[in-house]
């Protein structure tokens, strides 16, 4: 009995190691097949790793916030005004307030001035990638990640960031709680 103990437990020994050894050889062929595919390919990763702070150069950034007409929220910038290095990693809050008495569901869109420094904004984190649910009452700040291309036309010192929310028209859905039921 004993003999075929020992069997089973070199068996199971060497059936661990293995798996062991394959957990080891699946990170680089993991890291491969991304590569290969361009899944998890870290776009914004690379942005804060790959950039170069133009250190020579300032740029004056101008935070604006609207809604659109009928939508009952409060928004606005934390920080209206903001100078930055091109290539600099920045991030600022807008605040947002659902002055209704129901949830509500907005959705932000940007605009930039001027026009044409749309394409050297490089957003990392928004809110306004995704809607947003606020509940009646509900005041939120909302961070926005992003740096401005050091590539960036050197002629332009003022880049307006605006936000404007409206109103999606999606019913926000409400939270049921179990009715508790008096018992009789």
């Amino acid at each position: 009995m004993a003999i075929g103990n020992t069997t089973t437990l070199t068996k199971l020994l060497v059936v661990a190691l293995g798996m062991f050894g394959f957990g080891f050889a699946l990170v680089p062929f993991y890291y491969k097949i991304c590569e290969v595919t361009g899944i998890n390919s870290g776009d914004e990763q690379t942005l804060v790793k790959n950039t170069q702070v133009d250190t020579s150069r300032w740029v004056t950034l101008e935070f604006d916030a609207n809604t659109n007409a009928g939508l009952p929220w409060q928004f606005k910038p934390k920080q209206r005004m903001l100078k930055v290095h091109p290539g600099q990693l920045v991030q600022v809050e807008y605040e947002v307030v659902n002055n209704s008495d129901q949830a509500i569901v907005g959705q932000a869109v940007p605009s930039y001035g001027p026009r044409r420094a749309a394409e050297f904004f490089k957003k990392i984190e928004c809110f306004c990638f995704t809607p947003q649910t606020l509940a009646a009452g509900e005041r939120r700040r909302m961070p926005v990640l992003f740096v401005l291309d050091p590539a960036m036309d050197k002629d332009v010192n003022t880049v307006t960031l605006s936000y404007t929310f409206f109103d999606t028209g999606i019913k926000a859905k409400k939270t049921e709680l179990p009715q508790v039921r008096p018992h009789g």
